[in-house]
C-alpha cells in the first residue's frame, strides 16, 4: 500500500484554495479589463457624434456666410 506523507491533504487543500482565488482574481481583472475597454469605446463615439454635430454647425455657417455675400 501506498504510504502518503501526512501533509500532503493539507498541503492539496491550500493549493486549491490558491488556484480558486487566483482564477476568481482574474476574472475580476478581466470583467475589469473589458469595463475599461468598453468606457474607452463608448468616449470615442461621444467624441465622433461631437465632431459630426461641429462638421455639421461649420458647413451651415459656412451656408449663411455665403448667402449673406450673395445678398450684400
Amino acid at each position: 500500500m501506498l504510504h502518503l506523507s501526512p501533509f500532503v491533504v493539507p498541503l492539496g487543500a491550500f493549493i486549491m484554495v490558491v488556484l480558486i482565488v487566483a482564477i476568481a482574481s482574474m476574472k475580476r481583472m478581466r470583467e475589469k479589463e473589458l469595463e475599461a475597454h468598453q468606457h474607452l469605446r463608448e468616449q470615442e463615439m461621444d467624441h465622433e457624434r461631437k465632431m459630426k454635430e461641429l462638421e455639421i454647425e461649420k458647413a451651415r455657417l459656412e451656408v449663411e456666410k455665403a448667402r449673406a455675400g450673395k445678398s450684400a
